[in-house]
């Protein structure tokens, strides 16, 4: 679909929504659905304007949307690789317990239940230098990218996360070693934003 400048004024949300998808953050449904509403009613227009800037942004029915980026696996960060780890922990000690991973995002996830992964896989998150407290302190990269909620006590898992989910399954799939990088896009990025208002006065 061709989006003329015209319509910009149409699309209340441009700036803010550009603002968090170019900082790395996954939008979910479940935590901001007024801002969601807004792109589902000109996803399309919203997919326009950013591939014209040069993003592709992509959005998931399940309920979350977030900037692709094309990268190898070198080029993830240490934050995503962490995040990646953390996600690997949680799902295999849940699934040892017999509980759905496909309903991740019912999990009551507290200190108790990570404090039971890091043990279950010490030797592992202790080789990459993560200690208990550093494992926990993850889920506030998690929250700050849009891929949980900070609760009272605990934290909820946000749909966001099937990306990682649907990446393990897949590397299971096809037979290959357990990898920590995170699938492509959705990276906590701390560089200058492009002038997005410089386009909207265009």
């Amino acid at each position: 679909m061709t989006t003329s400048i015209s319509h910009l004024e149409s699309l209340g949300a441009l700036s803010e929504l550009f603002r968090l998808f170019n900082s790395g953050k996954h939008l979910n449904r479940v935590a901001e659905p007024a801002l969601w509403a807004e792109l589902e009613r000109c996803q399309e227009s919203y997919q326009a304007i950013f591939a014209a800037l040069g993003f592709e942004l992509k959005v998931e029915p399940r309920g979350y949307a977030w900037f692709h980026i094309e990268e190898s696996g070198s080029q993830a960060s240490k934050t995503s690789k962490r995040l990646a780890l953390l996600w690997m922990c949680l799902f295999d000690t849940q699934a040892d317990e017999g509980r759905p991973l496909s309903r991740f995002t019912e999990w009551r996830v507290d200190k108790a239940l990570l404090a039971k992964a890091h043990e279950h896989h010490q030797e592992i998150l202790e080789a990459e230098g993560l200690e208990l407290d550093g494992f926990i302190a993850l889920l506030d990269s998690a929250v700050k990218l849009g891929f949980a909620l900070s609760l009272n006590g605990y934290w909820q898992l946000l749909p966001a996360v099937y990306r990682y989910l649907e990446h393990f399954e897949s590397l299971s799939a096809s037979g290959q070693d357990d990898s920590f990088d995170e699938p492509q896009g959705g990276e906590e990025d701390e560089s200058a934003e492009v002038g997005l208002d410089e386009e909207e006065e265009a």
